[in-house]
């Protein structure tokens, strides 16, 4: 609750530096950016990614679904943009984990990545589904930020549910 709050008041921030960039260029176009189409792209820019991080902001803030369930079927995972729902048992090979600035992501390897490509939710969700498979060996991430968990927490559960799986 304490990220999704964080992220939909940053996000809200940018949208309206991006509007104020848009209407007004001229009031920003100063030292660094000298042109006021580009400070205008910037602010197109800005309002576009800060728009979709708002709106997912506002979706997590009122979404009433489970972050991770963890069962005997699988990992069902809601914990970001991507998320393809159950990942089962069988098609996880293992656990790694990548850290990107100050975040910490497990990637959940899979011997069927195509399966989870294929899940994504629209044309967007699969491309990045297709990117984290190209640059981190699996289209399966999960991060802690949206979850009541520390991130050490959540891989030391996931690693053992999965060891007691693959006896």
């Amino acid at each position: 609750m304490h990220n999704g709050f964080l992220l939909l008041i940053g996000a809200l921030v940018f949208v309206i530096l991006g509007v104020l960039f848009i209407m007004s260029p001229g009031l920003f176009a100063s030292g660094f950016f000298r042109n006021s189409e580009i400070v205008r792209i910037i602010g197109i820019v800005a309002v576009g990614f800060f728009g979709l991080c708002l709106g997912f902001a506002v979706k997590k803030l009122f979404d009433n679904k489970m972050g991770l369930i963890i069962d005997q079927n699988g990992i069902t995972d809601h914990t970001n943009a991507t998320s393809v729902g159950l990942i089962e048992w069988n098609d996880i090979t293992g656990i790694e984990t990548v850290q990107i600035a100050s975040t910490k992501i497990l990637m959940l390897l899979t011997d069927q990545p195509d399966k989870y490509i294929e899940r994504g939710k629209n044309m967007l969700s699969k491309r990045a589904l297709k990117a984290n498979h190209k640059m981190y060996g699996s289209p399966l991430s999960i991060t802690s930020n949206s979850l009541k968990i520390k991130y050490d927490d959540l891989e030391k559960l996931i690693s053992s549910e999965l060891k007691k799986r693959k006896k």
